[in-house]
């Protein structure tokens, strides 16, 4: 079936938003996270430059921009609109989210790359949630190439182990009793 049916700004005929228009909402939301998520990348990977993590999140950062690539193709190959004011909003709230001093106020706190991974890890779990859907979806509609999504999917779930094991190493230095 051709998913591309129905207006992408009308309602199916009873009121109710069209399937394309319910769909063009679900990957904006998504296009903002992930425009925001990229934006986190970059601030978290230079915060870590020069440590073990640091390579790690420079290569996750750039696999990050090329998903977010593939989305706007995607959102540009089902003829979507991009809405920017949700990506304008979700790049203020991410910015306004490196605010908190997590108990400094001059220098970076030894709790934040803990935060930082945190919110890394639940982006990316969410991006790998958005793969796995739109593979589903691909059984019916014909604009979506399953095979891609799949491997965008298991791409999501290495950066998510991998995120997780920076995450735990970062949990140790920071918060494990320390003989002193």
């Amino acid at each position: 079936m051709d998913g591309s049916t129905g207006s992408a700004g009308g309602s199916a005929g009873d009121g109710a938003p069209s399937p394309q228009r319910l769909l063009g909402i679900y990957l904006d939301d998504h296009l903002a996270g992930a425009t925001a998520g990229l934006a986190r990348f970059r601030a978290t990977a230079a915060a870590q430059r020069g440590t073990p993590a640091g390579a790690v999140l420079a290569r996750l950062r750039d696999e990050v921009a090329e998903d977010l690539r593939d989305l706007q193709v995607l959102v540009d190959r089902c003829g979507l609109p991009r809405r920017s004011g949700l990506r304008v909003l979700a790049a203020v709230a991410e910015r306004a989210g490196r605010l908190k001093p997590n108990g400094r106020l001059v220098r970076r706190s030894p709790l934040a790359p803990v935060i930082d991974l945190e919110g890394l890890l639940l982006g990316v779990l969410g991006k790998g949630a958005l793969w796995r859907a739109l593979r589903t979806l691909a059984e019916h509609d014909d604009r979506f190439d399953a095979a891609h999504l799949t491997a965008l999917a298991e791409r999501a779930d290495r950066q998510a182990a991998e995120l997780d094991d920076l995450r735990r190493d970062a949990v140790v230095a920071a918060l494990a009793p320390r003989g002193d």
